[in-house]
């Protein structure tokens, strides 16, 4: 969970959440349709933050009506060769972003809380 996360490019600010999580998000060459769906649910009913009496790990992003800051990361899905990085199980770019585009989406469509793009 964060309380605020901004974004800067340049020194010119270009993204901004309050209260929420940030998500970065790694797609791979086996995720789906059905694995977007699940990673939608996850995100947005993750129970990460207190209750209104102080109980830890209670309530979701959406219980909270907080906000959701989403960063495409291909480099999560790395695998280390030695001393090298290798990214063979990262989705491709132009597939990848038509992916996180429709998870963008979906995770929109799925609440109505601010998400913020990267």
């Amino acid at each position: 969970s964060v309380f605020i996360v901004q974004r800067a490019v340049g020194g010119e600010q270009i993204s901004s959440i309050g209260r929420g999580i940030c998500v970065l998000l790694g797609i791979s060459l086996e995720d789906t349709h059905k694995e977007l769906e699940h990673m939608v649910r996850k995100i947005l009913n993750l129970r990460v933050f207190e209750d209104e009496s102080g109980k830890h790990w209670s309530k979701s992003v959406m219980d909270k009506q907080y906000e959701v800051l989403c960063v495409s990361q291909f480099t999560l899905q790395c695998i280390l060769k030695g001393n090298k990085p290798d990214y063979h199980m990262a989705m491709p770019a132009d597939q990848a972003e038509s992916f996180y585009n429709n998870f963008l989406e979906q995770l929109k469509k799925a609440s109505y809380i601010l998400i913020t793009i990267f």
